[in-house]
């Protein structure tokens, strides 16, 4: 039996995800103004260090704007958020996220993951495309969904770096904990072995280097976990 590493979150996180919490609530609305953050932090009983490293974080995932000698208000985040924000409305939801939000994600996904096929199967050696069968391999061993959400996503990135573009294992990294929760309900509705078997059979199209076949069973694949047979909300 295995168990996950316990961390106690910061000073800093706690008033991140409160702060976050009052907005995605609607308790501070768009155009609102915080208190100072001499108030805040005597009212947190924290330090105003503390309250500065989290409005500086909380701007960088678009919730706040700070108006330097005017003060801190609540921003647009849909307008203005990034992944990050993203995360922090699933965190909020409590993992879950609207339909739309998880097809828009998907959608791009196949973009990602269907460019990384398509560079692959022109510039990867066959040594490169063993990789991937080492890391499909570890992926039937594990006993976790947790392991097997890591694994898969190993596989992806991987896939991204053997495409020959720099930036696409970058890119496959700022969607992780957003892919990685999707797949954990993925497996919650239809078990380790579905997605095992998603994974080896796109593996098997670009062994082949059959790159029609690959990008359109992306494609197919991902839709039926939008709406299909396998969605990934029922």
């Amino acid at each position: 039996m295995q168990f996950k590493k316990l961390s106690a979150p910061s000073l800093k996180e706690l008033f991140v995800e409160e702060i976050e919490s009052k907005i995605l609530s609607g308790e501070l609305a768009i155009g609102e103004k915080l208190p100072s953050e001499r108030e805040l932090a005597a009212s947190m009983q924290v330090s105003r260090a503390v309250i500065n490293a989290g409005i500086i974080e909380l701007e960088q995932k678009g919730f706040l704007v700070i108006q330097p000698r005017i003060g801190n208000f609540v921003a647009d985040y849909r307008k203005n958020g990034s992944l990050n924000t993203l995360v922090s409305i699933m965190r909020y939801n409590g993992g879950a996220l609207a339909n739309e939000e998880v097809r828009s994600i998907l959608e791009l996904r196949i973009v990602l993951v269907n460019l990384a096929a398509s560079l692959a199967v022109d510039r990867a050696a066959d040594e490169e495309f063993a990789s991937l069968h080492s890391i499909l391999e570890a992926a039937k061993k594990c006993t976790t969904p947790e392991q097997l959400t890591e694994e898969t996503f190993h596989f992806y990135h991987e896939l991204g770096v053997i495409s020959g573009n720099s930036l696409l294992p970058l890119l496959f990294n700022s969607f992780k904990e957003l892919v990685c929760t999707l797949w954990l309900r993925y497996i919650l509705n239809y078990g380790m072995d579905a997605l095992n078997h998603t994974t080896e059979e796109f593996y098997k199209l670009l062994v082949t280097r059959d790159k029609e076949a690959a990008t359109s069973y992306v494609e197919a694949a991902t839709q039926n976990a939008i709406d299909g047979t396998k969605a990934i909300y029922i």
